[in-house]
């Protein structure tokens, strides 16, 4: 991991942009404490660049109740290579979608399996460099999408100790068997009028987690009409299992 620039904000957070290899990521931490600071991994449907101003309102917000705020870019997103195979299956589900036709399952696995098999090795790569920092410290909780990165890590990275999870992707039928396998604290955000995806595959998913502690806060609008007040408690959320 190298740092590449840093800056500090008026509340004391500090942002500091990095490489991990080829893989650019942005690091949030608070103003310094006695205590190394939880870390949240913010997952995001890519673009850092485009993303940037949503994941850096998350992360400050969560730095204000003393937690680490970490991301990193997609694979084929932003400015690392593009996956031929995954433009076409993104392609062939956008026409599926303009032509009010059923997302057919193969081309969903297309689409989100060798993304999920990508990138939580990423994740936890990342996780390795960021942690032995100073000012950083466990357990560590995953916040945002895409949803199935974060199922997978839920079931295979024993340092993540609770998850919020964005629903609004398109979820592969493989994906919600493995989330029987989870048994992390989760709480999932559901835009109930999220257009152009499925709310039964969502409803669908979180009825097969496998969690003891598992609640569903689904608010009425469309994907980006997320309220508010979903910060504050994804702060509580955290705040209960993290600290």
């Amino acid at each position: 991991m190298r740092f590449t620039s840093e800056q500090r904000f008026d509340d004391g957070v500090l942002e500091r942009e990095f490489v991990l290899g080829e893989i650019p990521g942005i690091l949030w931490t608070p103003a310094p404490a006695s205590a190394p600071a939880p870390l949240v991994l913010v997952g995001h449907p890519g673009g850092l660049p485009t993303m940037y101003p949503r994941l850096a309102a998350r992360a400050r917000h969560a730095a204000a109740e003393g937690f680490a705020a970490a991301t990193i870019e997609l694979p084929g997103s932003g400015d690392r290579p593009r996956s031929a195979a995954a433009d076409q299956a993104r392609a062939d589900l956008r026409r599926a979608v303009r032509a009010g036709e059923p997302v057919a399952d193969e081309v969903v696995d297309r689409l989100v399996l060798p993304l999920v098999d990508q990138a939580v090795p990423e994740w936890r790569a990342a996780l390795d460099a960021l942690l032995p920092l100073p000012g950083l410290g466990g357990p560590v909780g995953y916040s945002g999408g895409v949803i199935s990165i974060g199922v997978r890590l839920a079931v295979v990275e024993p340092r993540i100790s609770a998850a919020l999870l964005f629903a609004g992707s398109y979820v592969p039928r493989a994906i919600v068997e493995e989330a029987r396998q989870v048994t992390i604290p989760l709480q999932v955000l559901l835009q109930w009028d999220d257009e152009g995806n499925d709310r039964q595959v969502a409803l669908d998913l979180f009825d097969a987690f496998g969690s003891a502690e598992k609640t569903l806060h689904a608010n009425m609008g469309g994907h980006t009409g997320v309220p508010q007040f979903e910060g504050d408690d994804a702060n509580r959320f955290f705040a209960r299992h993290l600290k």
